[in-house]
């Protein structure tokens, strides 16, 4: 995760599972490795261009996440906001409440939409 700097927030977020059958996700043979992961993550004229949200005070902050539970795809924002410092299991738990919790929304409002359907189809006959 590329973090924006400014209120916007508008992170840059990438994620991908390594191929072990890859040599580059392998123990090195010789002195060094193919290269292997994102290899456009970002344009650098997102990065240099003026007053870029993602450079304040010539700082930049990147999060590199590895996950050995398989976190979803889906959930990589909510794990992205999480405070670093939170122990793994407590971050793994946070993740896990919190899709709980828009999967319940989510339920309730596909409920809500069916239940507004048939009430209309009531009143149309």
């Amino acid at each position: 995760c590329l973090y924006d700097q400014s209120v916007a927030k508008q992170h840059i977020i990438d994620s991908f599972r390594p191929d072990i059958g890859v040599s580059g996700f392998q123990r090195p043979r010789l002195d060094m490795n193919i290269v292997s992961g994102i290899s456009k993550f970002v344009p650098l004229t997102k990065i240099q261009q003026e007053n870029s949200p993602y450079i304040r005070d010539d700082t930049m902050f990147i999060k590199i996440m590895l996950d050995f539970n398989d976190i979803p795809n889906i959930s990589l924002p909510i794990a992205m906001s999480l405070n670093p410092g939170l122990p793994i299991h407590v971050q793994h738990m946070m993740i896990e409440q919190e899709m709980k919790q828009r999967s319940e929304q989510q339920s309730q409002y596909s409920n809500e939409t069916k239940e507004i359907k048939l009430s209309c189809e009531e009143t149309a006959q």
